[in-house]
């Protein structure tokens, strides 16, 4: 699937969201750890916003696709090309509950 990113755009598609969780996404919250700790996507990983450049070997190692979300989506969005140009297949899920399946 081609580069997504649904913050902004006006086919923010939970269709999306559904089909790379299916595939066995990795949901990848770019919040602080206060955010995440007040509620968060079971199973999800933290990496705050900050420390996604140091830490996108990591990233990569999971070789699965990846689900990126925050508070609503501004700084998902704004990693997103980072990961997606390391060769991440990876999608900005907006805010986290949209992958709160």
């Amino acid at each position: 699937m081609g580069i997504l990113n649904f913050f902004g755009g006006g086919n923010s598609s939970t269709d999306a969201i559904q089909e790379y969780l299916d595939k066995g996404a990795i949901v990848l919250d770019v919040r602080s750890q206060a955010e995440y700790d007040s509620g968060h996507v079971e199973g999800s990983v933290l990496i705050v916003k900050e420390e996604i450049q140091s830490r996108v070997s990591e990233i990569k190692s999971w070789d699965k696709p990846v689900i990126v979300v925050c508070r609503s989506g501004g700084r998902a969005g704004s990693v997103l090309p980072f990961i997606q140009n390391a060769g991440v297949d990876a999608i900005n899920g907006g805010a986290w509950q949209n992958a709160n399946r």
